[in-house]
């Protein structure tokens, strides 16, 4: 997941470019690390009363997460019913899309996370939100996964909180807001649609920008959106462009993994997008 609870930093099959033994399929440079699956009795206890319902269990192809070739997901069977749909990349410890299930049953929710024990805790806030009936977990890698599973321009809003920034330099091609990423997610996107990211780190602030606006595909919603107020304790890059940023989304629960960075002194940077006419 994310710094503490996003797929950009809960997430990771092996090494970037690992070379595979003969007769196994190479490892592509994915943007997450694997982390220890064991889970406490709470969240054991939680997996196994509402992990049946929830959590979407695929059949799985060369690796465990990514979905059995030719394998497809139906929306509206999933769901029961055809809805716009919303899907956060790197759901984490599940903060964010619990809650707006709960706020919004007129929506349908997607959570895409590989990290266990983020699924389980999804499944206690879940739980603890009503246990609403319009949010799913999915636990394969979304960038190579969600393409193959959806149909074009079937995602009316796609997330990506704090992914992981990866901030060594020999790492960004780790990161997960990158053009393959974008390539892959962009065709999902309805006509109206809104991508919308939150980075706490200024650098990976200004990586997204450079990615995001380079992009013909997307149009900024915010293109003469300020800054964020306040002096960031993070070093902020010189040509960090001063217009273009979103205001804070108001649908964006304020989790543990903000509030963490909030008390470090960084600033959050928050970006809107639409498919581009």
């Amino acid at each position: 997941m994310p710094d503490g609870g996003r797929e950009g930093s809960a997430s990771a099959d092996a090494p970037a470019e690992a070379t595979a033994p003969a007769g196994r399929p190479s490892r592509d440079i994915v943007s997450f690390v694997r982390r220890g699956a064991r889970l406490s009795s709470s969240r054991q206890d939680a997996w196994d009363r509402l992990a049946g319902r929830y959590v979407l269990d695929l059949p799985r192809g060369e690796r465990d997460t990514l979905p059995e070739e030719g394998a497809s997901l139906d929306l509206e069977a999933t769901f029961g019913r055809r809805a716009p749909l919303v899907i956060e990349v790197g759901s984490g410890l599940g903060e964010n899309i619990a809650a707006a299930a709960s706020a919004h049953p007129e929506r349908d929710h997607l959570a895409v996370e590989v990290y266990l024990p983020g699924l389980a805790q999804t499944l206690d806030r879940i739980e603890r939100a009503g246990l609403p009936d319009n949010v799913r977990l999915l636990p394969l890698d979304a960038q190579r996964s969600l393409p193959a599973l959806l149909p074009a321009g079937s995602v009316q809003e796609l997330w990506v909180f704090f992914p992981d920034p990866w901030h060594k330099s020999r790492h960004h091609k780790r990161r997960l807001v990158n053009p393959p990423f974008l390539d892959a997610m962009i065709p999902l996107l309805a006509p109206g649609a809104v991508l919308r990211l939150a980075t706490d780190w200024a650098q990976y602030a200004h990586h997204m920008r450079q990615v995001l606006d380079a992009d013909p595909r997307l149009r900024s919603l915010h293109p003469d959106g300020p800054r964020p107020e306040g002096e960031a304790a993070d070093p902020v890059p010189e040509d960090l462009p001063v217009k273009g940023w979103a205001p804070r989304f108001e649908g964006r629960v304020k989790t543990s993994f903000e509030n963490k960075g909030a008390r470090a002194g960084r600033l959050v940077w928050d970006l809107a997008y639409t498919p581009a006419p």
